[in-house]
Parts: structure tokens; C-alpha cells; sequence
């Protein structure tokens, strides 16, 4: 049993077995970490399934909860309804190189892209890791992806790794978590939802873990200073429910309520983005292929669903602060690991001094 098992498990359904986005068949995720002295930052990749998603889309939809950010191919996604590359996590100043790099990707796997076929839609998700990470540097290149997306598995490293070596949550470490939950739907099936973070976001006076008000307590042993919330978090949903692009905007909504759940208002600063996207049918680029005939789930049926997204998110970012590990970067900026301030908890939720209290 890790650490992570030792935590609180948050609602009442049944988690997967890896209690991560992979336990949606298919789904895969990998990443790449950068982690040189004034470099602290990386990249992340989730994939949906397995083939040239080019090729074979997957349905997909998404829901901007406050709109301060600068990610790329959100615009495609909400009118045309699909993915067509690898989902990409960053930072703020190396989305071109990302998007550069699933372009290279997608016209090695299909030659004829931007000829004889459409141009792809590349979708590259940020955050601003520039408080640990000299963003200027702009030191992710294009390779890096690629490695991402070379060591893509269903195992999935949180915390301080790949997009979220940088990140601050809380004026903690933030990073990279993952939860999934199982739903048994009467007349609708058994499916899995999970859920996969990237949080940047958040003010320590605010943060609620499993329902426990602690960031009032936290801040009596932790050095703050009074700013606004300008951070980030992006929310990635998968299923393998059949839904359409509707309904899966339908569910992107509801990771804000687990988001919600640890503090967050969705501040002015705040570049909270939300996607979800369905692993049961894919649907051709190609005009000449017959498009899926898929039985979708009623809406009628979809709570349960809701609820699991809501749960899982809110669990995934418990998991992205658990884990994370203590980082100190561009000059000599440093972020404590939450499970260094309350090493009981939640058995016990004595507060241990940060080493930079007043």
C-alpha cells in the first residue's frame, strides 16, 4: 500500500484499478520532465487510444470555466466535436513548439496532411509554471513531446513530473493527478470516468481537502503573500460511455464542481479549462468510411456519470498536491510539498513548520 492508497477516497462509488484516467480502456498517458536548476517544467500527453487518431477521431467537447489562458485547437474542438491528435499539457510560452511538434507528428503518420487531406487540429493545453520555472528559457522542445508520447503508458507518475514539475497550487506544489470512478447505470451499462489534472491554481486561505477546511490553518505556518489568484488548472475527462460531443460538454461542466470542492472560485486570473472526450466509437476523417452507428446514452441516465466526474476530479487533485514533491527553481524560488506540512494526515492533521515560516 502507497501513500496515496492512504488517503481519504472521496464520494461513495467504486474507483478503478489504478484509480487513474487509464482505467478507461485505451487511454494511455506519458511524460517528459525537465529538471535542471532553473528549468523546471516539462511536458504531458494523454492519449485517447491507441491508433492514428488522425485518422480516427475521437468525440470529444469542452468547457471554458474562466477564460484566462492560451491554449491551442479549443475553437475546432467545440465545432466540429472531435480530437485528432494526442491531448498536450505545458507551459504558457511552449504551446507553439508543442502544437509544432503534433503537426510534425500527425504529417509523419499521414503524408498527405494539408494536401490531399484536411490540416489537423493540434491541442495543446497550458499552464504558467514561471514562478519555479525560468519560462523564458523556452526550454521544451519539440523531441520532448515526442518523448511524452514514446513513454505513454497506464501506469501514470503524478505530482512533480512532465507539465507539472513547475506548477504551484495553493501556494504549494502542484503538478500532475489522476482518479477514476465506476458507475453501474440501470438500463445504461457499467462505465468508467476518469479524470486527469494539471493544477496551477488556487489560494492557500481557500484550499478544503476531502471536506477538511485546512488552508486557514495552513497559512499560520506557511510565508504567503497577498496576491491575487493568477494560476491555472486544466481538467481532462475521459469515458468509455457512448456519448456525443453534447453530452460530453455536459460533462466537462462537471469537473468544475469537483474543482469547486478544494477552494477554487475560478479566479480572475485563472485559466480553468475543462475537456472530456469518449473512448466507445471513433469517427472517420475520411469521407469514403461509413460513419459509427452508435447507441448513445440517454441523457435521461447521465447522472451517475456526473456525479463520478465531480468525484474523480476532486480526487485527482488531492493526489496531484499529494504527490507532489518539494521543488526549488529560477531564483531560488521554492514551493513545499503539502505532504511535508501534514505528514498525519488524515489521521492526524497536525501541521508540521515549513522551513520558510515567518
Amino acid at each position: 500500500m502507497t501513500p496515496r492508497d492512504l488517503l481519504p477516497h472521496i464520494g461513495n462509488l467504486p474507483q478503478g484499478p489504478r484509480n487513474a484516467i487509464t482505467d478507461v480502456a485505451g487511454v494511455t498517458v506519458g511524460h517528459c520532465t525537465l529538471d535542471a536548476n532553473e528549468v523546471q517544467t516539462g511536458v504531458t500527453v494523454v492519449h485517447p487510444h491507441a491508433g492514428d487518431l488522425f485518422r480516427d477521431r475521437v468525440p470529444a467537447a469542452a468547457v471554458v470555466l474562466n477564460g484566462f489562458g492560451k491554449s491551442v485547437g479549443l475553437l475546432q474542438v467545440e465545432e466540429l466535436g472531435v480530437l485528432e491528435t494526442p491531448i498536450a499539457l505545458t507551459n504558457t510560452f511552449s504551446v507553439a513548439t508543442v502544437a509544432t511538434a503534433q503537426i510534425r507528428q500527425c504529417m509523419a503518420a499521414n503524408p498527405e496532411t494539408g494536401r490531399g487531406l484536411p490540416t489537423v487540429n493540434p491541442l495543446v493545453f497550458e499552464c504558467n509554471d514561471g514562478f519555479l520555472n525560468d519560462i523564458q528559457r523556452m526550454a521544451v522542445t519539440e523531441q520532448h513531446y515526442l518523448q511524452a508520447c514514446a513513454q505513454a503508458g497506464t501506469d501514470v507518475e503524478e505530482g512533480s513530473v512532465g507539465a507539472g514539475r513547475g506548477m504551484s497550487s495553493f501556494g504549494l506544489k502542484g503538478g500532475v493527478g489522476t482518479a477514476s470512478r465506476r458507475v453501474a447505470i440501470p438500463a445504461g451499462g457499467e462505465h468508467t470516468v476518469g479524470a486527469l489534472v494539471l493544477a496551477n491554481y488556487g489560494q492557500l486561505p481557500q484550499l478544503v481537502l476531502a471536506g477538511q477546511v485546512l488552508g486557514a490553518r495552513l497559512v499560520a505556518h506557511q510565508a504567503q503573500t497577498a496576491e491575487p489568484e493568477k494560476g491555472s488548472i486544466i481538467l481532462l475527462i475521459a469515458t468509455d460511455a457512448p456519448l456525443d460531443a453534447r453530452q460530453l460538454r455536459r460533462l466537462a461542466l462537471r469537473a468544475g464542481a469537483g474543482l469547486a470542492r478544494t477552494g477554487s472560485v475560478f479566479g480572475h486570473g485563472s485559466g480553468d479549462i475543462a475537456l472530456a472526450f469518449s473512448t466507445a466509437y471513433t469517427v472517420p476523417q475520411q469521407t469514403a468510411r461509413p460513419m459509427p452507428a452508435v447507441t448513445m446514452l440517454h441523457d435521461g441516465l447521465i447522472d451517475p456519470l456526473f456525479q463520478a466526474v465531480a468525484d474523480s476530479t476532486e480526487q485527482a487533485i488531492l493526489h496531484a498536491l499529494w504527490q507532489a514533491c518539494a521543488v526549488t527553481g529560477r531564483d531560488g524560488h521554492h514551493r513545499n510539498a503539502l505532504h511535508d506540512l501534514l505528514p498525519g494526515w488524515p489521521s492526524s492533521s497536525s501541521i508540521s513548520p515549513s522551513p520558510d515560516s515567518p
